[in-house]
C-alpha cells in the first residue's frame, strides 16, 4: 500500500511514510463537448475507449439510481492524496453516468450527475496476471509497455478484479521505497483493512528494490521498475482502467 505524508492515501510494504504529491490529471485526454450517443464500453472487456467523469466541484454526489432524489453519498475532490477526482464510466443515461467507485467494496458502482462533472476520452487500460506477475498497458491494440512486477505476498494478496487508477503521485525523491511516481487505485486489499495508517488501499508503483520484480513479496501493491513507472508517469492520463486477474 501507499504511505503518504499528512494524509495516508493507502499502504504497500513500508511503515515509513514518504512525501508525496498529486499531479494534476494529464492533459492530454480528449475532452466529450456533449454525452456519447451510446453508452461508454465496460471495463469488463477490452475496449480502445474509455470515458473518464472528473469532478466539476468540491463533491460528487453519489446515488444508488436515477430515480433517486437525494444522494447516497457524497465524494470529496481533492481526494485525500490531493488528487482531483476521477470517476471511470461504466454506462451512461440522459444527464447521468454510472460509474465505478474508489471505496469498499470493490466493485463499487453508482451514478452520479452528469452536470457535476467533465467527461473526457482515452485510449490507454493495463491488464496484471498476478499468477504470471505480469503487467501490460495497451494503448488501444497495440503494447505500450510489458513489465515483470511484484505483486502481494501469499498472506496479503493483491485483490483481483476491475479498477482504475485514481491519479498520480510524485513521491519524494528522500524517500524512494516507492520509486518516482505511484498510482493509486480504486481497489483495496481484501485482508489489510488498515495500514500504516491508512485504509489499505492498492496502487501500482516503483521500487528500490528490483530483486523483488517477479515475485509475490509485496502488502498487496503492484511493484514495477522505475524506469517502467516513470515511463506510464508521462504518458498515461487520468482513470486508466485496470484488470487485475489471477
Amino acid at each position: 500500500m501507499l504511505a503518504a505524508a499528512m494524509v495516508v492515501v493507502a499502504g504497500c510494504g513500508s511503515p515509513s511514510k514518504p512525501h508525496l504529491s498529486a499531479l494534476p490529471p494529464d492533459a492530454s485526454t480528449v475532452p466529450a463537448t456533449q454525452p456519447a450517443a451510446t453508452a461508454p464500453p465496460s471495463t469488463d472487456a477490452p475496449s480502445n475507449l474509455f470515458t473518464v467523469a472528473t469532478a466539476r466541484g468540491s463533491s460528487v454526489g453519489v446515488y444508488d439510481s436515477t430515480v433517486q432524489t437525494e444522494p447516497t453519498r457524497s465524494l470529496a475532490s481533492p481526494q485525500t492524496d490531493g488528487s482531483t477526482l476521477v470517476l471511470l464510466v461504466k454506462e451512461q443515461k440522459p444527464d447521468w453516468y454510472k460509474v465505478l467507485l474508489p471505496v469498499r467494496p470493490n466493485g463499487s458502482t453508482g451514478w452520479v450527475k452528469a452536470s457535476e462533472v467533465t467527461v473526457a476520452t482515452h485510449d490507454y487500460r493495463i491488464e496484471v496476471q498476478v499468477s504470471a506477475h505480469h503487467l501490460t498497458v495497451y494503448k488501444g491494440n497495440d503494447v505500450f509497455l510489458d513489465e515483470t512486477v511484484a505483486v502481494g505476498a501469499p498472506a496479503t494478496p493483491t485483490a483481483l478484479g476491475d479498477f482504475y487508477t485514481t491519479g498520480l503521485i510524485a513521491v519524494d525523491p528522500s524517500q524512494p521505497f516507492y520509486g518516482p511516481y505511484a498510482y493509486p487505485l480504486s481497489g483495496y486489499s481484501e485482508v489489510l483493512f488498515s495500514f500504516s495508517g491508512g485504509e489499505g488501499q492498492m496502487g501500482i508503483h516503483g521500487t528500490n528494490d528490483p530483486s523483488s520484480l517477479g515475485r509475490s513479496v509485496s502488502n498487496g501493491c503492484i511493484r514495477m521498475s522505475n524506469a517502467a513507472i516513470t515511463k506510464l508517469a508521462k504518458a498515461l492520463p487520468a482513470g486508466v482502467p485496470v484488470a487485475i486477474k489471477a
